[in-house]
């Protein structure tokens, strides 16, 4: 564990500080000569890369794995619903091969530099807009053929049991008809711990789940549609959250 966090937060911090200022100015000089959309997607890309970055900063490599599950479903847009163990969730969403934005809490959007490309990349946040707004900008972005991440415990469980889920996520769904897809994120409630900084070693997986479609779930009501995908996740993980 000592090994780990003394490879892994130098490194991130070095990532960090080369990379953050290089890729927003890139961006932002590039977004000058291009249309609003282009600027988005690099924006996107450039956030991918840095979730990308900062896995690779782990030891020893492989720890992340992600497995698709259900390829026949395609390549979107989809809505992902995950569960969310630990501060690290955010990051490992770079293992997905999607152009993506994340629903957050307002915090992200405080920080320096980077809340300023989550702006420019489309990430939304329903406590600072009103409800009709985001529906709005949930349903250009999805009708653009962008995945829309979600974490409908709204807070990190810290374990392996998942708290309940909240049901925004679940009214945008039959708002747009959107496929819904589970994503089970197991093995990192100890990286970090809750309340600590400290990295214990572990297996990170990502699984994507077979997609709900709206023809599958459309006569459900939110409250119905909210507790089964959570049981899907739930079953695929198994007790212990070591389903493989």
């Amino acid at each position: 564990m000592i090994i780990q966090n003394f490879i892994f937060w130098p490194l991130f911090f070095l990532v960090s500080l080369i990379y953050i200022p290089v890729a927003t100015a890139i961006v932002a000089t590039v977004s000058l000569f291009v249309s609003s959309r282009t600027a988005m997607w690099l924006t996107r890309r450039a956030i991918s890369c840095y979730g990308q970055l900062v896995l690779l900063c782990s030891w020893p490599p492989g720890r992340v794995q992600y497995r698709d599950l259900a390829p026949q479903d395609g390549g979107g847009p989809f809505l992902f619903v995950c569960n969310h163990r630990s501060a690290s969730d955010p990051f490992l969403m770079a293992c997905l091969p999607y152009e993506c934005i994340q629903i957050v809490k307002q915090w992200p959007f405080r920080l320096p530099v980077l809340g300023f490309m989550a702006r420019l990349a489309g990430y939304l946040s329903i406590h600072d807009m009103p409800i009709e707004s985001f529906y709005r900008k949930a349903s250009k972005l999805y009708n653009e053929r962008v995945c829309i991440i979600s974490f409908p415990e709204g807070t990190r469980s810290g374990s392996r049991e998942m708290g309940p889920f909240t049901s925004a996520v679940f009214r945008l769904a039959h708002t747009l008809g959107a496929t819904i897809v589970p994503l089970a994120i197991m093995g990192n409630e100890n990286i970090p711990p809750k309340g600590s900084f400290m990295l214990h070693p572990g297996r990170v997986r990502v699984h994507k789940l077979p997609a709900l479609k709206w023809e599958d779930y459309k006569d459900m009501s939110i409250f119905s549609l909210k507790n089964y995908v959570r049981d899907l996740l739930a079953e695929h993980m198994g007790p212990e959250g070591l389903n493989t």
